[in-house]
């Protein structure tokens, strides 16, 4: 792989741009706050501001690391984010990341996340060259799925009590998509 870090991204609806800290205000507002936006997460919803924060501010610090990959979600039409979308693993020796996305919800069935992700995965597999993509969801959530398969992931199974996240140990639909079968 050749890491390139976070760079900008645009579609016709959307920039994808690391985060700055004046976008914790708008983050808090627009999903961290938001049990439902969590519900499916690894993370609680904010209780605070603060903690939205500290988040964005380590987020704002790892952006040194050329492998580290953390967008902000912005609409165009409002200028600030409304959700992320991430690496949230890499395993370089078989050239393979997992991604992971939250958006707030009232943004939710507008294709905002599939139009993010596929930009996402255009960039991942032209610029870093990465061979796999993958991206895992609790069975619960069934859109998430949706999501993936609308980006070209394919479904490999799911993976019984394989996962954890604020419902506590679940089954996990996995989907991955190769380079050799992407398609721009």
């Amino acid at each position: 792989m050749k890491h390139k870090g976070t760079k900008t991204i645009e579609t016709p609806r959307l920039v994808l741009r690391a985060f700055r800290l004046s976008d914790a205000e708008a983050a808090y507002k627009n999903w961290t706050a938001d049990e439902k936006v969590t519900a499916f997460l690894t993370w609680p919803a904010h209780s605070d501001l603060s903690i939205t924060k500290m988040i964005i501010s380590d987020w704002v610090e790892q952006y040194k690391n050329p492998d580290y990959y953390q967008w902000a979600i912005v609409l165009k039409d409002i200028d600030e984010p409304i959700g992320s979308i991430s690496v949230v693993d890499i395993n370089e020796k078989c050239e393979k990341v997992t991604i992971g996305y939250c958006l707030g919800q009232k943004w939710w069935h507008q294709g905002v996340t599939s139009e993010a992700f596929k930009a996402v995965i255009d960039y991942l597999f032209e610029t870093v060259e990465v061979n796999r993509i993958e991206a895992k969801h609790d069975t619960n959530n069934p859109n998430s799925g949706k999501v993936m398969k609308k980006c070209g992931l394919k479904y490999e199974g799911t993976l019984r009590q394989a996962g954890f996240n604020n419902h506590g140990i679940v089954d996990e639909s996995i989907y991955g998509l190769l380079r050799s079968e992407w398609k721009r």
